[in-house]
């Protein structure tokens, strides 16, 4: 077991390979810088305050006491919304989780993961009794009383339970978009999650949905938190991911499929992004 020290901010603790949790307070202006997506689940607690986060195609501005779910391998980042203060916890899960649970067990929990938005918004009884586990969590972090391991794990069952047995009798509450724009960009982004593997120009995609390229620009970074090329080139390396672990492609064929022109090129960006080469990376993963 790897446990992690308390940090001035906050708290955090994890159990390898298995639970990830991590309690922050900010009150200054904070933006994820880091361009990320990763192979294990997270859910995201706003505690106070308001943030905007996008989640594969759209944005969404999340509230105190929403719950954000990202699904494994999705890209995803947080940004600045109204005053800069606000509290968050987020806990990270991979499959070991579940390992102990039924096949049915597992579909129920996992069922918040699968739906068509990310943000839930439970009526005010459940996010009362959601906070109020996970503030326990917090406070058995900080203290460390004997067992006190075994909490954050609890909570994180009991954070998907309630939720699953909720969506299973409720549709979603609706989360609207920022702005207008923010809707617009939406179908921007869906076009590129669909079509990355083409040539994809930024001022084709301007004139394409009517918008001028320096506005499409600023637009795109202002809405997602990701610039354009860095949206691209990060969902083509994610599908070339996915295709490594999942296919027996060559990986010259991996490189073209995922949108890549030049093998040179896709080499290099790949490693830059995961950190290891493609054939390492296809090794490790099969490994």
């Amino acid at each position: 077991m790897r446990r992690v020290a308390e940090a001035e901010e906050g708290a955090r603790f994890g159990l390898e390979n298995e639970l990830y949790m991590e309690y922050r307070r900010r009150t200054e202006p904070f933006t994820m810088s880091a361009d990320h997506y990763h192979p294990y689940y997270e859910i995201y607690y706003l505690l106070s305050g308001s943030r905007v986060y996008f989640v594969r195609d759209r944005s969404y501005p999340v509230e105190q006491g929403d719950l954000v779910f990202i699904p494994k391998n999705e890209l995803h980042k947080t940004m600045q919304a109204g005053v800069g203060a606000h509290e968050r916890i987020i806990l990270h899960f991979g499959d070991g989780l579940a390992d102990s649970l039924t096949a049915a067990q597992a579909e129920l929990l996992l069922s918040p993961f699968r739906q068509k938005t990310h943000v839930i918004r439970l009526p005010r009884a459940e996010q009362i009794e959601i906070d109020r586990l996970l503030r326990r969590s917090v406070s058995e972090i900080r203290s460390r009383p004997p067992g006190y391991e075994l909490v954050p794990r609890m909570a994180v069952m009991d954070v998907l339970l309630q939720t699953a047995r909720y969506l299973r009798e409720h549709e979603p509450m609706p989360v609207g978009y920022a702005t207008p724009m923010h809707a617009k960009l939406t179908e921007v982004v869906r076009y590129v999650n669909a079509r990355y593997g083409e040539p994809l120009k930024l001022g084709e995609l301007a004139e394409r949905f009517y918008i001028s390229p320096h506005y499409l620009s600023r637009l795109f970074k202002e809405t997602t938190g990701f610039t354009f090329t860095d949206y691209l080139v990060l969902t083509r390396v994610k599908e070339a991911q996915r295709l490594l672990r999942d296919t027996d492609l060559k990986i010259a064929d991996i490189a073209v499929s995922a949108g890549f022109d030049n093998f040179s090129h896709f080499g290099k960006t790949f490693k830059r992004i995961a950190r290891l080469s493609p054939r390492d990376y296809r090794k490790r993963e099969r490994g």
